[in-house]
């Protein structure tokens, strides 16, 4: 495919934590890019319905996710991942909530990769080190990197206390990584699943269902996004692939 994608998503991270979290990469990059720090998630705001959406392209009352365990479908939907690879594309997943892996079909991922988050503080920055690695030397069309230790921190200290916006800095920090590593013709997508408050999320205030949403591509004029929504990132990815999108998907091209 002639244009290529990479899509970071921070667990749990609220937009108001990026301009407060001591690195401001990542606000940066939004000055620089098609951006808002006021897209809105779905409800229930719980991280497997939220990715079903991004990924599935339908709220969850279609695709039926309505906590963090996975059930089949009872009328199937491609995901992102799948009409990837049904269009001849390369897809890498690289995440470390092993939830995530029902996110695409069987053979629609070429690497993918989980590496436990309890077994270390350090697998964000593991994570990032293998996906900018693998889009160096395979160059895939469509690469997934879920960094999970902000949704860890939240729930552990607190959403806004010093250890998660340490960890939201950690985001900035990976996120600066592995775009400068990687070839310069990636359109990068940077978002959130969710937000939080105190120690929890899932409610419809708005620290738990905005989200940031930062497109940095040479395929579109920076400014604002007007109305975006989590279940509008497939439908984006898939136009800037080049590839059809579901008739079932529900969201709208940002641009």
């Amino acid at each position: 495919m002639e244009n290529k994608v990479l899509l970071i998503l921070a667990d749990g991270m609220r937009p108001d934590a990026l301009s407060q979290c001591g690195n401001d990469y990542l606000c940066r990059l939004a000055e620089q890019s098609l951006s808002t720090f006021e897209a809105k998630t779905v409800m229930p705001s719980v991280t497997l319905p939220c990715h079903s959406s991004l990924f599935y392209g339908v709220e969850p009352a279609r695709h039926g996710i309505t906590t963090n365990t996975w059930m089949p479908m009872v009328r199937p939907i491609d995901s992102l991942f799948d009409v990837i690879a049904k269009a001849g594309g390369t897809c890498g997943s690289f995440f470390n909530w092993e939830q995530l892996r029902d996110m695409w079909s069987p053979g629609s991922v070429d690497m993918s990769c989980f590496v436990n988050l309890q077994s270390s503080k350090n697998t964000d920055a593991m994570l990032t080190d293998l996906a900018s690695g693998y889009i160096c030397s395979k160059k895939p069309d469509f690469v997934f990197l879920y960094l999970g230790m902000t949704d860890e921190e939240g729930h552990s200290s607190g959403w806004m206390g010093e250890k998660y916006l340490n960890s939201v800095k950690n985001v900035n920090i990976m996120a600066r990584t592995i775009i400068e590593r990687i070839p310069k013709d990636y359109t990068v997508i940077v978002t959130a699943d969710h937000g939080g408050h105190d120690r929890c999320h899932g409610s419809d205030m708005p620290e738990d269902t905005t989200i940031p949403l930062i497109i940095k591509s040479h395929l579109v004029t920076p400014g604002k996004l007007e109305n975006a929504d989590i279940r509008d990132i497939a439908p984006t990815v898939a136009k800037i692939l080049g590839v059809t999108k579901p008739v079932e998907w529900e969201g709208k091209e940002l641009f």
